[in-house]
């Protein structure tokens, strides 16, 4: 009996470790199936044209992306390209980086996705962006670890019912006294700042950035020099703005599609903390290169270009992206927008600027004559506005603002007669008094880099100019 006891528990023992053997001999079958390559299928290059590749075998939609085979001293170095249009069986793509070492016939891989539709890539979106700078892509620029995986997410772009969105009501504090009192902005108002170059544009957005009253600033540079990029972020905005900001970058010499999508990405990552119902500011350096990266791809794509060399799909895009964003019905927070648009030589009709004049919710333009003066922020008071500030004010300061703005538009038309003693005393009684409080006024208008003037001190002070 004994025998017979023994020999089932030996049995038992033999089975249980082949049991376990199986088992390992399955994980193992398993790690071998997940390191198996995502690669569903690849077809060839046969052409490039400028800026766009031309690819046979390839069959996904726009947006998806691509694998570029190529070897560099003996390494496999793939570039990473997006599928932007077709004809017939020929797919159009753009590279996000330089083609240099692509070979004539190389490989192009596309990897295998859990959607039909391989164009809904997912990219980063949680609140562990903060204090960071990223590509388009998400990747970091700034020597920091890569954001973990699990925290990607799939972007799918939706349009915004105009019946959902929110009134703007509340008041937005960007700590400038000139924008405060005379140009009041809203929570959840798209701005536009207009400017030529070299007159103070990213010295105001770092005011702005540093001083505004919001839980959440996210900044996208778009075209900007490499080096203007990090003198912004370790001078003008410092360390304690970048702790509650985030940037995405695209500067100068990254490809077109890396400055649209970096654009893209910032408006997906305000919408992310708002729906967290937070106060976000978002800031779009700027518009116009961002117009200029689509103007590249659509002329590569043998788009007809129709004002200043622009194709007629660019100005849906713009107004794509400007509409991405907005506050809905049901959400406490809100998405503040300043977007900058180069003016190239003071021209009041190109079509850019023209357009985001039409879309946006007011104006900020900003003047070479008072920049060369010595004025800063070198806001020009008479031609900016602000649609929504009526709605947000009280009677008394919308008439103390508009009054103001009738006096320096009055000593402006007639500087030039002041100057040379040609005015007569008595003819026009608000240019009188407009030359009687000038040197108030011109203090009002001017702020140091340092100096931070909340709304109700800009507001008094705006009140004190008139008793």
């Amino acid at each position: 009996m004994a025998r017979i006891i023994s020999s089932y528990i030996f049995r038992g023992i033999l089975m249980n470790l082949r049991f376990s053997k199986l088992l390992k001999k399955l994980s193992s079958f398993g790690n071998q199936i997940d390191q198996l390559s995502n690669i569903l299928n690849y077809g060839r290059l046969i052409s490039i044209n400028g800026l766009v590749l031309e690819a046979f075998g390839l069959n996904s939609s726009i947006g998806s992306e691509c694998f570029i085979e190529r070897i560099i001293e003996s390494k496999r170095r793939d570039i990473i390209a997006e599928i932007i249009g077709f004809s017939g069986k020929k797919t159009f793509l753009l590279a996000s980086e330089d083609i240099s070492g692509v070979l004539p016939g190389a490989r192009i891989f596309l990897k295998l996705g859990n959607h039909k539709n391989y164009s809904l890539k997912k990219i980063p979106l949680t609140t562990k962006l903060l204090g960071r700078v990223l590509d388009a892509r998400g990747n970091p620029l700034d020597q920091l670890p890569k954001i973990d995986y699990k925290y990607y997410s799939t972007i799918e772009k939706k349009i915004i019912n105009p019946l959902n969105r929110t009134s703007i009501t509340e008041v937005l504090d960007t700590g400038i006294r000139s924008i405060n009192a005379l140009l009041t902005i809203g929570k959840g108002q798209k701005i536009g700042i207009f400017s030529s170059s070299g007159i103070g544009k990213s010295i105001l957005l770092g005011m702005i950035a540093k001083y505004t009253k919001a839980d959440v600033i996210v900044i996208g540079l778009i075209g900007e020099r490499g080096r203007e990029v990090k003198d912004f972020i370790k001078n003008t905005l410092g360390t304690k703005g970048l702790s509650r900001s985030v940037i995405i970058a695209a500067p100068a010499d990254f490809s077109p599609i890396l400055k649209i999508k970096s654009a893209s990405y910032a408006a997906n990552i305000a919408e992310y903390f708002f729906k967290k119902n937070q106060n976000v500011l978002l800031i779009i350096d700027s518009l116009t290169r961002y117009a200029m990266a689509q103007r590249e791809i659509s002329l590569s794509l043998g788009e007809l270009p129709v004002a200043k060399g622009y194709p007629a799909s660019l100005f849906s895009k713009i107004s794509s992206l400007v509409e991405s964003t907005g506050m809905v019905n049901n959400k406490k927070g809100s998405i503040t927008s300043f977007y900058t648009i180069l003016n190239e030589g003071e021209d009041e009709q190109d079509p850019v600027a023209h357009l985001a004049r039409s879309i946006l919710d007011g104006h900020i333009i900003l003047s070479r004559y008072y920049a060369d003066a010595g004025h800063y922020p070198a806001i020009d008071i008479e031609s900016s506005i602000s649609r929504v500030m009526p709605n947000i004010i009280d009677s008394k300061q919308y008439k103390q603002a508009s009054y103001f703005k009738k006096l320096v538009s009055a000593f402006q038309r007639n500087r030039d007669l002041i100057n040379i003693g040609a005015y007569v005393h008595g003819t026009d009684m608000i240019l009188d008094h407009a030359i009687k409080i000038w040197p108030k006024l011109e203090k009002f208008l001017q702020q140091k880099i340092s100096e931070k003037h909340n709304y109700d001190a800009s507001c008094k002070d705006l009140n004190e100019i008139f008793l």
